[in-house]
């Protein structure tokens, strides 16, 4: 069974993120779970996600205390939270940041991916300068950087899952799977 968490802020979209990958993995076939935890409930208060994929139906219904694969859609949380905290040695993370993966020289020892989706998204219009929406493209790094998902089904998901804007979300999808290192 694959456990995935996203860390987050308020308003970036890690919760819809998260739905969004559950319904990219059920298109393919499998079983899964999608589910958020908040703390204080206000815009840039950290918020994570958790997702579920199994090969048939999740019936697990628990926090995600060790998880196979870890998204990270503000960089700076990684000062105030420990975003490795239950993943294994060679565990993924997929980071959005400017930084190439050797500039995180904590995390050594993890299989570590990059892409910058906050730019990727202000190209593409989605949220603001200050504030970009980066799920999208979070999403289709994910799909390139991990090989679990397939782009095609991510896509979909996000034509059906995006509330607004769903040519640049498809586009910030795109462009952030063919640039994640």
């Amino acid at each position: 069974m694959l456990e995935i968490r996203f860390h987050g802020r308020g308003g970036q979209g890690a919760v819809v993120a998260s739905k969004m990958l559950a319904v990219a993995f059920f298109k393919e076939g499998k079983g899964v779970q999608s589910f958020p935890t908040y703390g204080a409930e206000r815009r840039g208060a950290p918020v994570a996600a958790f997702i579920r994929v199994d090969d048939g139906p999740v019936l697990y219904h628990h926090n995600i205390y060790t998880p196979t694969h870890v998204v990270v859609l503000d960089p700076s949380l990684m000062k105030r939270v420990d975003v490795t905290q239950g993943l294994p040695k060679g565990g993924f993370i997929l980071i959005n940041t400017k930084l190439h993966p050797s500039d995180f020289p904590s995390l050594k020892g993890f299989d570590v991916h990059v892409v910058d989706a906050s730019e990727i998204a202000i190209k593409h219009g989605l949220g603001s300068k200050e504030n970009p929406i980066v799920n999208t493209a979070v999403l289709g790094a994910f799909a390139k950087a991990s090989g679990l998902v397939g782009l095609k089904a991510v896509l979909e998901a996000v034509k059906e899952e995006s509330p607004i804007k769903i040519k640049k979300n498809l586009a910030a999808a795109e462009e952030a799977y063919n640039k994640v290192e």
